[in-house]
């Protein structure tokens, strides 16, 4: 593959997931989650799997733990988690996600399916399960995170 080509590849790849996350943002926005930026969608996937505290989410989001506990503080206080003891560890608090919480993740996956419609309808079904297919083949194993 040429330098030009892999250019042309790199920048469709990048504008794709750019549009992703902000179809993704504004539908959840537009059902009444506010308040709340891309970045917390990714903290949302990690939280969502539980057993997690401020330092699990730095790692997770590739950021300083004084930048998850701010993060954190901020989710708590609009109502999206709140904190708990750890059963194990009596220094460390668990983030756990809300109702709210969970609502906006609710939220969120069903902004991921239609996101993603215009591309089946543009590539049929199986088309759509190839790219995604050829996309995990190619894709970093790990958590996703958001371009700081």
């Amino acid at each position: 593959m040429q330098n030009s080509d892999a250019m042309a590849l790199s920048v469709a790849l990048l504008a794709a997931a750019g549009e992703l996350t902000q179809r993704i943002h504004a539908s959840v926005v537009a059902k009444g989650f506010e308040g709340l930026r891309p970045a917390h969608g990714f903290a949302f996937v990690r939280l969502s799997t539980g057993d997690a505290t401020a330092t699990d989410l730095a790692a997770h989001l590739g950021v300083t733990k004084q930048a998850a506990a701010q993060l954190v503080d901020e989710l708590v206080r609009k109502g999206y988690a709140e904190r708990r003891p750890h059963p194990a560890d009596a220094r460390a608090r668990l983030v756990v996600l809300t109702e709210r919480g969970w609502a906006c993740t609710r939220a969120a996956e069903e902004a991921m399916a239609d996101a993603v419609r215009p591309w089946v309808e543009r590539l049929g079904e199986s088309g759509a399960r190839a790219l995604a297919a050829q996309l995990t083949a190619v894709a970093p194993a790990g958590p996703v995170r958001p371009a700081w």
